[in-house]
């Protein structure tokens, strides 16, 4: 999702003593390793499928009991007033790092990630895009992840960063709006917002992606891309592969009926645009083009647990299928 440079910050900030104290009272068990077996990465789950001790990205969200015991990042997500998805307390240990990457998965083409450093010290260096920053504490940020970024804590204690993540609201795109004067952040003191109803994601990705939805994912990547013979040769080839689903989604819809027609679109496609293509050709910032169709659009076209079902033959009985 676009915000028009790696790093965005709001015109709000917030009490980073008051999140400190907040969060140190969290029992030792709340924090789970990273999903990704970084080293040093830690973290507490705020928001989660089910309300529960899991990294999950999808599925109907709910509030941990974690959470349930941070009034003031309650309050903060009130304020910030947007549909929240998975989110949580993120640590760093000290001489950690998140080493430099790129988010290409279907999650980070639908969602914004928002950082409010909690603990922090001068040698913690965020850089996205090239450029290396500090953010103080109660400061609050939103983060383009398909920038290249990386994390260093070069200081002796923990860092920890409140991370939500959300696909928005019209509340956030006026903040947004708002950050690009650059205004003085309004500095949001504990105990003066009262929270009346947070709203969590329930649905965050579709069964069969509409012909629409594709597209809008194949114009990002091609923003992103160099023009040239070998992103046109490309497009062509998807272009026709989006004509096809538009075809079987007039007929279908979402339908079961049309899932084995679908899933041969795909497997065709698949096969036609990774025969043509470069696999080294890059983007701007240094993914494989194909990597970023294949996560945004082709991995995700269908559900992936649906396509398991169907590739596992017994499991094509709960849809109904034409004989």
């Amino acid at each position: 999702m676009r915000i028009g440079r790696p790093l965005l910050k709001l015109p709000v900030r917030f009490c980073g003593d008051t999140l400190a104290r907040e969060i140190s009272v969290l029992p030792a068990h709340a924090w789970m390793p990273h999903p990704q077996k970084f080293d040093g990465n830690i973290a507490v789950p705020l928001v989660s499928p089910g309300g529960g001790q899991v990294h999950q990205s999808f599925g109907p969200m709910a509030p941990t009991e974690w959470l349930r015991r941070c009034p003031y990042i309650l309050e903060i997500m009130e304020v910030l007033d947007a549909t929240w998805g998975r989110s949580r307390l993120m640590g760093l240990e000290a001489g950690a790092v998140v080493p430099e990457h790129v988010d290409i998965h279907y999650y980070w083409r639908t969602h914004l990630r928002i950082h409010i450093p909690v603990i922090t010290n001068p040698q913690v260096d965020f850089t996205a895009a090239g450029e290396t920053i500090h953010m103080p504490a109660g400061d609050c940020y939103i983060l383009d992840s398909f920038y290249r970024h990386s994390v260093k804590n070069g200081g002796a204690e923990t860092r920890v960063h409140l991370v939500l993540d959300t696909v928005g609201s019209a509340h956030l795109w006026d903040l947004i709006e708002e950050a690009q004067q650059d205004p003085e952040p309004r500095f949001v003191r504990p105990g003066e917002t009262h929270v009346q109803s947070l709203h969590f994601e329930q649905i965050n990705a579709p069964a069969v992606m509409s012909p629409w939805e594709i597209r809008t994912h194949l114009s990002y990547i091609a923003e992103w891309t160099d023009d040239g013979p070998e992103l046109q040769e490309v497009l062509r080839i998807l272009d026709r592969f989006v004509m096809a689903w538009g075809g079987t989604w007039a007929r279908y819809g979402a339908s079961g009926e049309g899932l084995p027609i679908y899933l041969q679109q795909l497997n065709d496609v698949r096969a036609l645009v990774f025969k043509v293509a470069n696999p080294e050709f890059r983007m701007r910032n240094g993914r494989p083009l194909l990597t970023s169709v294949e996560q945004f659009i082709l991995g995700n076209a269908i559900a992936p647990q649906i396509v398991q079902k169907l590739q596992g033959g017994a499991a094509m009985r709960p849809f109904r299928m034409r004989a």
